[in-house]
C-alpha cells in the first residue's frame, strides 16, 4: 500500500482565486498542459521569454518583485511543484518532484508571489544579487538563477471491472496462455546461452537518470558557450517582505510519480544576458517612461 501524502503535498487554491486571477495570457507563455510565465509585479510587465540554444530565459530587474504565474490549460485538475533557485517555494526544502505543490482546478490561473510562510502569508520574491538570495543565505547557492515547474496530471479512478460472459472465458484463457508462451520464448531466445536473462531495469530510475544526465550535459555545454565574464553579479531571488496569500488543503493523487511536463526558465539581469550572448546588444531596448518623476503607485503604508 502506498503511503498517503501529507496535507502539505496538496495545497488547494481558493475558488475565489480562479475568478480573480484569470487574465489575458502573453504569446510567450511556456508549457503545454500549463502556461507558465514570469511577471514583474512592480511594473506589471510580463517578462518576454527568450529562447536561446534550447533554453528559456527572462531578464529580471534588480530589486523588482516578481511572480511565477501558472495557468492550467486542461479540463481536469493538475498539481504544480514549483522551485526557485533549486528550493521548493512552499516547503523551503531542496527541491525534488515528489514534494508539496499547488493544485489548480480546470483552467485556473494562480500567481505565485513568494516563499510560502503559512496558509495566509508568503515572503515576496524579488530579484537580488545572488549572494543575497534566499538559496545562498540558506547554504544552497549552486542552483541560483533558475525557475522550475513540475506538472502532474491527476489519477482518474479506474472503472469497476465487469465480469465477462461465460462463453468468452475459455477463449480468453487460451489467448492469455498463448501470449505467455510466446513471451517466454522471446525471453529465452534473447538471453545468452547458459546464462539467466538480465533483470529489467527500473523504468522510473532509468528515465530519471537519463533526464538528470541530459540536464547536466546542457548545463555543461551552456557554461562552455557562455564563457564571457558577466559585468555584474548574477541575479537570484530574495526572501522579501511578508504579504497576504491564502490557500487551503485538498487531496490529490498523481497519475505518475514522474512529471507529465517539466518546465525550466532561467533568469538573470539584462546586462548579464547581453554579456552571455543570450540577448543581442541592440535587442530589447528599454521602454521610455512617460512619467519618470512619478513614484510607483502604492497602498497606504504601515505606521512607524
Amino acid at each position: 500500500m502506498k503511503p498517503r501524502p501529507s496535507p502539505l503535498q496538496r495545497l488547494a487554491l481558493p475558488a475565489l482565486a480562479a475568478l480573480t486571477l484569470f487574465s489575458a495570457l502573453p504569446a510567450q507563455a511556456v508549457g503545454r498542459i500549463a502556461d507558465v510565465h514570469v511577471i514583474d509585479r512592480d511594473s506589471g510587465e510580463v517578462l518576454p521569454v527568450i529562447r536561446h540554444r534550447g533554453e528559456h530565459w527572462v531578464a529580471g530587474r534588480p530589486g523588482a518583485r516578481y511572480a511565477v504565474s501558472v495557468r492550467n490549460t486542461l479540463d481536469t485538475r493538475i498539481m504544480s511543484v514549483v522551485s526557485v533557485d533549486g528550493v521548493n517555494v512552499v516547503s523551503g526544502e531542496t527541491a525534488s518532484w515528489g514534494q508539496t505543490g499547488y493544485v489548480l482546478s480546470p483552467w485556473q490561473q494562480y500567481d505565485i508571489t513568494g516563499w510560502r510562510k503559512s496558509d495566509a502569508e508568503v515572503a515576496a520574491f524579488h530579484f537580488t544579487a545572488a549572494p543575497a538570495s534566499y538559496a545562498a543565505r540558506t547554504g544552497r547557492a549552486a542552483q541560483v538563477g533558475v525557475i522550475g515547474v513540475a506538472l502532474f496530471r491527476e489519477k482518474v479512478p479506474e472503472p469497476a471491472a465487469i465480469a465477462p460472459e461465460p462463453y468468452s472465458q475459455a477463449p480468453l484463457r487460451e489467448r492469455l496462455g498463448a501470449a505467455e508462451s510466446a513471451q517466454a520464448m522471446n525471453q529465452d531466445s534473447s538471453a545468452a546461452p547458459g546464462s539467466a536473462p538480465p533483470p529489467p531495469a527500473p523504468a522510473e530510475a532509468t528515465a530519471k537518470a537519463q533526464l538528470d544526465g541530459g540536464l547536466a550535459r546542457e548545463e555543461s555545454v551552456a557554461s562552455r558557450r557562455m564563457a564571457p565574464a558577466r559585468p555584474a553579479p548574477r541575479l537570484g531571488t530574495g526572501h522579501g517582505e511578508r504579504e497576504g496569500s491564502w490557500v487551503g488543503h485538498t487531496t490529490f493523487e498523481r497519475r505518475s510519480q514522474r512529471p507529465d511536463e517539466l518546465i525550466r526558465i532561467r533568469y538573470d539581469s539584462r546586462e548579464n544576458l547581453i554579456a552571455m550572448g543570450v540577448i543581442p546588444p541592440d535587442a530589447m531596448p528599454r521602454r521610455p517612461n512617460p512619467f519618470p518623476g512619478s513614484p510607483t503607485p502604492r497602498y497606504a503604508p504601515d505606521p512607524n
